[in-house]
């Protein structure tokens, strides 16, 4: 025995580490004499995480080809996950908010945490990822850890199998024999009835079936493998893609993830209600709590493509595609994406209107329009009159300090503080303007910012989704159940019979389902005549 093989008296040469000969079965560690059943897990195969751990790609394979690392990586997936759920992930939080503001301000202390450490942007957090990985390398380097010795063990066993061997099987029984009865050609007979593969050698049996079943846990780390590829190849640029596209009629804007190789129009928005009053309709809708339900929207689009290459500073040669009314269930597609309808604001501010005027006289000095998606830093107005914009608070409230703030950049309730100069004072005076609010901060003004009008729009929420990874989960996923089916409908039973001068000697094993086994031999040997095989697990 050399430190790198171990050659059997059958003249097998086994791995090093090996503990049952690959061909004849006889333990090669411990005494041959011993009752205590084989571990036959593996075989008794040399695995190499058990043998091989002085390298550091030794220690390297260990640590992942354990199955405790491989459930620990499943834990920490699932602890991430349910943390990751705690606060909505940035996807669901208003758009145009600013991250690492929005969760701060609405959830404290807990949400900037929540920010700081990714959990906002969670499956697609580097971490995340790299337990992704860290989970498909756990699983690949099991797999072969176990694969590779199980598969050449079975491939390589003999018909003949090594005294010692059967007698520390679960099942093993003696039958003592008169002549030729019972007969070797009836035993193999009633094997095959029941489609064992049967192989005979010099008076001995080896009936085997369902070994595919073997494979079916390797099937599955293969099937799922292939979904955790499939998982992080939607983090690839172009491979999948999710995002919210918030348009206002009239407008033309670039859709996300097509690399600004297409634009969407919206030509208008429709809303249509049930008639509250409507008998078939009135008594649901007095359940549903709510004082007027959808019963369609939908946004008239027009799908444009860009012609050329953009040059910085202009804007975009566009080229009309087709046009779409959007609808719940009826989205707008091309190529690979589509364009589904998901929300709608009605009525969402889009500008105010203003005019400066002297509060003594009300005489008027010009009139602004600010859009309140982009207001300007300064408006000109008549006869060297005009007005700052010092702060703009889109979505206003005070804070816990009293101080003027923004829960969000969306204009639901917009305020600004603005400084007007006038000839009589060119420093300026600053006031307070807001929604019903025009307030003198720093003392009483000469002037003052008269509201107008606000013009406002209707807002469509769109959701633009792109998935090249579909086949490759499904691909996944179906490999993974037929793993399952394989291994959980089908066991991999064996029974080898051996000769020996006026006695019979028969073994049984299987990977699982040892009453099905039970029975099975208890079929075979009232067929025979042969004496039914104890289960030595049982005797003391």
């Amino acid at each position: 025995m050399s430190n790198k093989t171990i050659t059997c008296e059958c003249g097998h040469v086994n791995p090093y580490g090996t503990e049952i000969c690959e061909a004849c079965g006889k333990p090669l560690q411990g005494d041959l004499e011993s009752k205590k059943l084989l571990n036959m897990r593996y075989e008794g195969s040399a695995r190499r995480s058990q043998t091989y751990k002085t390298t550091i790609v030794d220690k390297v394979w260990n640590f992942f080809s354990s199955v405790k690392v491989g459930i620990w990586i499943i834990v920490l997936l699932l602890v991430a996950s349910a943390l990751g759920t705690i606060f909505p992930q940035e996807m669901y939080i208003p758009p145009l908010s600013d991250p690492s503001e929005y969760y701060r301000d609405q959830y404290g202390i807990p949400g900037q945490l929540f920010y700081d450490l990714g959990f906002h942007n969670l499956y697609g957090s580097w971490w995340y990822m790299l337990l992704i990985a860290a989970l498909g390398l756990s699983l690949i380097v099991a797999s072969l850890d176990r694969f590779v010795p199980l598969y050449r063990s079975l491939r390589k066993q003999r018909t003949i199998r090594h005294e010692s061997f059967m007698k520390r099987q679960k099942y093993f029984g003696i039958t003592n024999i008169e002549g030729d009865k019972p007969s070797l050609s009836k035993v193999k007979e009633v094997l095959q009835n029941k489609r064992y593969n049967v192989r005979e050698e010099d008076g001995h049996l080896f009936a085997e079936k369902n070994r595919f079943s073997r494979w079916g846990p390797y099937v599955n780390h293969i099937g799922l493998i292939i979904f955790l590829i499939g998982g992080m190849l939607r983090f690839f640029p172009g491979m999948y893609v999710d995002e919210v596209l918030w348009i206002k009629e009239d407008e033309t804007r670039k859709i996300k993830g097509t690399e600004e190789a297409y634009y969407l129009k919206s030509d208008g928005f429709i809303l249509e209600t049930y008639d509250n009053n409507d008998e078939k309709f009135k008594d649901a809708i007095e359940q549903s709590g709510q004082e007027v339900v959808a019963k369609n929207y939908q946004t008239d689009a027009v799908l444009y493509k860009q012609v050329g290459d953009r040059i910085a500073g202009t804007e975009p040669e566009l080229e009309k595609i087709k046009e779409h009314p959007i609808q719940v269930n009826r989205p707008l597609k091309f190529d690979d994406y589509a364009i589904y309808q998901v929300d709608y604001k009605l009525n969402e501010l889009q500008s105010m209107t203003f005019t400066l005027d002297k509060k003594e006289t009300g005489e008027s000095f010009g009139e602004l329009t600010i859009d309140l998606y982009n207001p300007e830093d300064e408006y000109a107005l008549d006869e060297g009159y005009r007005v700052e914009v010092m702060d703009y608070f889109p979505d206003f409230e005070f804070n816990d300090k009293g101080e003027p703030t923004t829960k969000s950049k969306i204009p639901n309730n917009p305020a600004f503080i603005l400084r007007m100069i006038s000839p009589e004072h060119p420093d300026g005076e600053v006031a307070f303007v807001a929604i019903r609010q025009n307030l003198e901060p720093l003392g009483e003004n000469e002037y003052k910012m008269s509201f107008q009008n606000v013009d406002t729009k209707n807002v469509s929420g769109l959701v633009v989704r792109k998935d090249n990874t579909l086949w490759i989960l499904g691909i996944g996923g179906a490999i993974f159940m037929i793993g399952v089916v394989q291994g959980m409908y089908w066991n991999h039973r064996r029974i080898w019979v051996r000769r020996k001068d006026d006695e019979l000697w028969i073994a049984s094993h299987t990977n699982k389902n040892w009453y099905g086994l039970r029975r099975e031999l208890e079929s075979i040997t009232e067929q025979t005549g042969i004496e039914m095989p104890q289960d030595q697990s049982e005797q003391k």
